[in-house]
């Protein structure tokens, strides 16, 4: 008779912890910021179709780093989440504490539960009608969640450029000023997914980004993409 195979809990863990670090760091970084008037996504993504960066609700939006599919059914759980909230309640009833609490659910369950973690890593935020009033959840593919203020970056070398950027960040930049440290700051890691070294950028041109906002100033629906002249003429501002 055979023994059967055993693995500690704490050591299953931990190979899990690290499968699903090593998916999520294979990823381009994606940046998010707040600034004067809302709240700044940035990621290199030349792909037109394959979205990082989402609507979720009214003032609600969505970026994620990791295996498409994965966030991508994570995403359209989180509409669903909100439009049935919204229709149940009352639109306002729809909140990112509230995504963020279901992400995290959905996201412990399976990292538990499952053989296989999802590869995935998340920002839910949602703007405020003042910058206090912003709120910026990161949800980790385990299910931790933490409230940020001021900058997040998710994806492949996140701890560097998240020092990079909290460097750069200060409260009050204005859209074109926080594009350009978004850039700026993704622009510090090579095609290979490498630093560079230090001091050096890559310029990364407008058609290999991916550029959203929640704007603050709009009455109900604060997402909307920049791209194309819009996103030159905001980056022309800086220049």
């Amino acid at each position: 008779m055979t023994m059967p195979f055993y693995v500690s809990p704490e050591q299953l863990m931990k190979d899990r912890a690290d499968f699903a670090r090593k998916g999520i760091a294979r990823g381009r970084s994606v940046v998010v910021l707040q600034y004067d008037d809302g709240i700044l996504f940035a990621t290199e993504n030349p792909s037109r179709a394959l979205h990082k960066i989402s609507e979720i609700y009214d003032r609600i939006a969505f970026a994620a780093v990791g295996k498409y599919n994965e966030f991508e059914n994570l995403r359209v759980a989180g509409v669903r989440y909100a439009d049935l909230r919204g229709y149940s309640y009352d639109r306002a009833d729809v909140t990112a504490r509230g995504l963020a609490n279901a992400y995290a659910q959905t996201l412990g369950t399976v990292f538990t539960t499952e053989s296989k973690p999802l590869e995935v890593e998340l920002v839910v935020a949602e703007v405020g009608a003042t910058p206090d009033a912003d709120q910026v959840y990161r949800l980790s593919y385990d299910g931790s969640v933490a409230d940020e203020r001021g900058h997040v970056v998710m994806g492949g070398q996140a701890e560097q450029l998240g020092k990079r950027l909290g460097d750069g960040w200060r409260e009050g930049l204005t859209l074109a000023e926080a594009l350009a440290l978004a850039t700026t700051t993704l622009g510090a890691v090579g095609t290979d997914g490498q630093l560079l070294a230090e001091g050096a950028e890559r310029d990364i041109d407008g058609a290999q980004l991916e550029v959203a906002v929640l704007d603050r100033a709009r009455p109900r629906r604060a997402f909307r993409r920049l791209q194309g002249a819009a996103l030159a003429a905001v980056r022309e501002v800086e220049a």
